[in-house]
């Protein structure tokens, strides 16, 4: 009667297992490190680099209990956070700045657990702290955008309308059209003030030549700055999740900034490196009328064009008028050039994009096109290819002397939305673990205590139903820690308090049951009878219970961010753990304590 088949027996061994070894590495604790990454992957990652370092340190006396590099880059780590920083400091001065060292955390778990794919949880900025930014939105920035965007938008218009203009440039914080005619002008004017209403146009004569002067009207210029400062954050948002970082903080501060907290990071290095830089991407078409070298002698690029250096060296006349912009980037994935093999990206514009491109193409077939990126203001030509014919199809290839490490960062910001508007970091810093440390400390004898609380209670009342309840409940903790732990989840304070609440909630299921074997034992039945139809007879009541509080988490989770998130993922987690080890691992140590025997005068609760 209660006994269960040896698969059942298999089932909870492998859960107990399972909870072990993915609960193990958060008992070794993490060691003060510091990463070393080639800045945008200009440097590989290999052992001349790890050589490099630990020349360094070792030339200033810093003592290193571990050397090791990856794909991400070098970590060393160090006996503490002393050590660590006053490491960081070094190698920053001696390396220079084309090397991102950032301070981090290193597992010491040991290498057969690793090797298991077993990690400890992350720690929240509250318990272990993290990377905290302070970005500046360039609003100036963001019209210049917007007037380039319109400058590009008013000629593809005019084309399209086949109105005649002798030239359009941008001039400060107007757009300047010129025309031969009054005519021409008048009919331009009627068209702008149907399909941009945002612009403030005046007609004005200089010289002989029609001119219409385009300025964004005060509205748009404020509507233009929050979209910049709301778009900023959603591209943020996007660039941190394709990082894999969880949990993060991002928000508004004042008018013009944005905080960015990313806790329990592991690898600091790349988010410093991804958060920090502002890549757009433009493509506008090369100036072949003008002689490149005579620029490069006088050091003045004609008017219209702008002087880049290609990444082979060579110089390149680039005209100011942008084609099209990151913006109509839909998607972008790393890979491979088709004929040489060398990384590239490939890119997918949406619809406008395609149909903007594919004229672009068409009218200019044998002249060369630029792709620049674009970070923090300067501009670099990352290829400049002749185009053949005409490009249809929205998909368009980028490559250029990239390694495949730059490739995937250009997809994932590229992929992830171009900035409205330039960013600047005003304050950064890493937040040491001792900061968490007390957090730390109070909350895990909370937990300890109420454990501690709850299974004397139980043992106290219920007897040897007590303390396999204890150990039921033993094993919920086991395997909740070892589910979070393999999801690589943030542990915040929230969810350290989701663990607390989650040992007071889990014994209620054990209780129901124990109470509800002793009113079968006081109907008359056998001991054997009345622990099955404890089980059996409570099930139904433990369902019930946990169902509401799970769907009491799971809204929590839905409409809940940051922290109350945390907290909703541990409750419903620790919900699922709970049924399990209540109903399956206490019954089964129940059967194997009871259930050999044939006939029972009496049970220990």
């Amino acid at each position: 009667m209660n006994r269960y088949p040896l698969w059942k027996y298999i089932l909870i061994a492998v859960a107990l297992l399972f909870g072990l070894i993915y609960t193990l590495p958060n008992f070794y604790g993490e060691s003060p490190a510091v990463q070393v990454s080639p800045l945008r992957g200009m440097t590989k990652v290999d052992q001349g680099l790890l050589k490099q370092v630990d020349e360094v340190l070792k030339k200033s006396g810093i003592a290193v209990q571990g050397i090791a590099f990856d794909t991400a880059g070098v970590k060393v780590r160090f006996a503490d956070a002393e050590t660590q920083i006053k490491a960081k400091d070094l190698l920053q001065s001696q390396l220079g700045e084309n090397f991102v060292v950032a301070l981090n955390l290193v597992s010491s778990s040991p290498k057969w657990l690793s090797s298991l794919g077993s990690q400890p949880m992350y720690l929240g900025l509250d318990l272990r702290g993290g990377v905290h930014f302070l970005l500046q939105v360039d609003m100036k920035g963001a019209i210049t955008k917007a007037l380039e965007r319109y400058t590009g938008d008013i000629r593809t218009g005019l084309r399209e309308k086949k109105i005649a203009y002798s030239g359009i440039s941008r001039q400060g914080e107007a757009v300047e059209v010129k025309f031969r005619d009054a005519e021409s002008r008048g009919k331009a004017l009627a068209e702008l003030q149907k399909t941009s209403p945002d612009l403030l146009l005046k007609e004005a004569e200089e010289g002989g030549e029609f001119k219409l002067l385009a300025t964004l009207k005060l509205g748009a210029q404020k509507r233009i700055q929050e979209f910049a400062l709301q778009q900023n954050i959603t591209t943020l948002r996007n660039r941190i999740n394709e990082l894999g970082v969880a949990e993060p903080i991002i928000q508004q501060q004042g008018a013009d900034r944005v905080v960015v907290q990313l806790p329990g990071v592991q690898d600091t290095a790349k988010a410093k490196d991804i958060l920090g830089r502002t890549a757009t991407l433009e493509i506008r078409m090369v100036d072949e009328e003008h002689d490149v070298m005579a620029a490069v002698q006088s050091g003045q690029p004609p008017f219209g064009s702008e002087l880049y250096t290609e990444r082979k060296g060579l110089p390149l006349l680039v005209k100011k008028g942008v084609v099209l912009t990151g913006d109509y980037i839909s998607d972008a994935q790393p890979g491979f050039e088709g004929q040489s093999g060398e990384p590239a990206v490939h890119i997918t514009l949406d619809g406008r994009g395609a149909r903007i491109f594919k004229q672009v193409t068409r009218e200019n077939v044998g002249k060369r096109m630029a792709i620049l990126l674009i970070e923090k203001g300067k501009g670099e030509v990352i290829t400049a290819p002749v185009i053949r014919e005409e490009i249809g199809g929205g998909r368009v290839q980028i490559s250029g002397r990239m390694t495949t490490t730059e490739a995937s960062d250009v997809a994932l910001l590229l992929r992830a939305g171009a900035l409205a508007a330039p960013m600047d970091i005003v304050e950064e810093r890493t937040v040491g673990p001792s900061m968490g440390a007390e957090n730390i400390a109070k909350g895990f004898n909370s937990n300890i205590y109420g454990f501690i609380a709850i299974s004397v209670f139980m043992i106290f009342y219920y007897r040897i139903f007590g303390l396999i309840s204890t150990a039921a409940l033993a094993v919920n903790v086991l395997l909740l820690v070892a589910i979070l732990s393999l999801l690589q989840a943030t542990l915040t304070l929230p969810g350290m308090a989701g663990i607390a609440l989650t040992v007071g909630m889990a014994i209620d299921a054990n209780v129901l049951i124990n109470e509800r074997i002793r009113e079968e034992l006081r109907n008359g039945l056998s001991a054997q009878t009345a622990i099955h139809a404890g089980y059996d007879r409570a099930f139904a009541t433990i369902l019930d219970s946990n169902v509401t509080s799970l769907v009491a988490g799971i809204a929590l989770f839905w409409l809940g961010s940051g922290p109350v998130r945390g907290f909703a993922v541990v409750l419903c987690l620790g919900i699922l753990t709970s049924m399990f080890s209540a109903v399956v691992v206490s019954r089964g140590i129940v059967n194997l304590t009871y259930g050999r025997k044939a006939r029972l005068d009496k049970v220990s609760i």
